[in-house]
This record gives structure tokens, sequence and C-alpha cells, in this order.
């Protein structure tokens, strides 16, 4: 099952994908719930899919404006340095536990939306990722039990300002400029997904393939993500984990590769769809 978020004649709502377009599930579901992020607080998540069963879309894709998968997250936290590949290229050392840093949700964009490259930089770097959506939340979670705690998946860009980035050891500032982030086309929800390790995930750059890996390279896998994040604070629905980038970014290639105005840039993870972004100077 695939949920998109949008907006349509200037009101936020959200939708299953199906043959034909997109079948409403703005207030359907129950009054106020009008957001992803409100049906997995609801626990309704599990009664969409017998929703829209039969049902007829109420509108295409071209009636609506994506948003950002969930555009109101409390809790956007990143991971870096997680795939092998990507930490060789950096030349940081092997580490215990996970590298963290946060996004702050007013720094996405949508699928098809422009990616801004800020104006004090010319390091604006691309960095394909998997997003994992919380659909359950909790505290002290397992990591036996922590995958029964995801809603779904998406495509992720987390766009780097990467002279930002190493102004000091914290990572925060180059991680979080305006419309730097990218998350789309839509979630995919866990049960449809099924083993996460075996999505492949690539990263294009005007069509050149930039970075090329699978799920199960990961350094940290996704329990063990949600296990830790949980000790230090509570996870909660509509929460995200970015579980970071593999090896190839433009940064550390010979010369830097970094993106411009006028790039396309396109993150693909199998049944996850293609997020895709034309890059704009701010």
């Amino acid at each position: 099952m695939r949920l998109i978020s949008f907006t349509r004649l200037g009101d936020i709502g959200f939708g299953a994908l199906v043959d034909g377009g997109v079948v409403d599930l703005t207030n359907q579901l129950d009054y106020g719930v009008d957001t992803i992020k409100g049906a997995m607080e609801s626990d309704l998540l599990e009664f969409i899919e017998d929703y829209i069963e039969d049902r007829p879309p109420n509108f295409s894709m071209s009636d609506v404006t994506l948003l950002p998968v969930i555009p109101n997250p409390t809790k956007i936290i990143c991971i870096g340095l997680n795939y092998e590949n990507h930490r060789k290229e950096t030349q940081r050392p092997d580490v215990a536990y996970p590298t963290i840093f946060v996004r702050y949700a007013d720094s996405q964009v949508a699928h098809g939306q422009a990616l801004i490259k800020p104006k004090s930089t010319e390091r604006f770097d691309y960095e394909g990722e998997m997003a994992v959506i919380i659909g359950q939340g909790g505290r002290n979670i397992s990591e036996e039990s922590a995958l029964s705690h995801v809603g779904g998946y998406a495509c992720y860009n987390d766009g780097s300002v990467r002279d930002w980035q190493r102004h000091t050891s914290q990572f925060t500032p180059g991680k979080t400029f305006p419309g730097t982030g990218a998350f789309g086309p839509y979630m995919v929800t866990r049960e449809e997904v099924g083993d996460y390790t075996k999505l492949p995930i690539q990263t294009r750059l005007n069509g050149e393939v930039m970075q090329d890996a699978t799920l199960s390279d990961l350094i940290f896998p996704i329990p063990r993500l949600i296990s830790y994040v949980s000790q230090f604070t509570p996870l909660a629905p509509g929460d995200v984990i970015v579980s970071g980038t593999p090896g190839g970014v433009g940064d550390k290639r010979e010369p830097p590769v970094y993106m411009v105005p006028g790039d396309l840039v396109e993150v693909e993870i199998g049944m996850l769809g293609i997020l895709a972004n034309p890059v704009i100077g701010e």
C-alpha cells in the first residue's frame, strides 16, 4: 500500500495510490484524521487496506500537489556513516554506536519540488537514503520488536551543505538548510515491503549513477537504530529515521561533484519508487 501527503484546492490531506489515481483518506477513517501521521497516531493504518479495496479513485495525481511524505514529523533523526564504503571514503574510524544528527521539518521538500542550493555554498551534495517512518511509538524498544514499530518506508535525499557541515564537529548546520532535503514520493507500508534488506538503493545525478548499494549493506541495521534511538528519546508515530547514505557522495569524488542549479537528482529504492528533484539556486 502506497500513501501520499498532498494539498488539493488549498487543503492538506492524504490518500492511497490505486490504479487510476488517488483514494482520498482525508477525514474518511475518522473525523479529524487528515494526515498519515494522524492515521498512525489513531491506530488506523491497518484499516486502510480494507477501506480502499474495490474503491474507485476520487481524483488523479494531476489534481494534487505532493507534500513530503510526513510533512509534520515531530522528529527527523538522521544517521551518518552507516555504509562501510561511505565510512571508508570519509576516512572515519570504526564506531560502536551510530552517528546521529537531526533535521527540521521545514528543511524538506516533496517529490518533484526543487531542492534549493543555498547561496552561501558551492558544496551542495546529494545523499540518497531510505527513510523509516515510525508507526507505533515507544521508549526502550528492543531490537527483537523494533520492526513492529515501523509504519513504512520511503526514499529520502539528505542534501548536505558540506562546508557548513564541517564548521565544527557537529553536522547539523550543514544538514538542515531550508529546502535541502527531499522526502517522497510516497510511503510504502512495512507489510508490503517485507524484508527491507533486499531493497536496492541508487542515486543518479543528471542520469549518471553516483551511488549504488543495497539496504543489506547498512552497518547498523534498522532494528538496531530504532532500539538505540528509542533509549535516548521516545519515538512517536510519524517520527522519521533517515538511515544513512552509501559511498559515492560528490564531496569525496576526484574531482568533487556538487549539485548546481539545473541539475536533476533521483533516488530510487526498489518498490519505494523514484524520488526526483530539480535543483535551483536560492
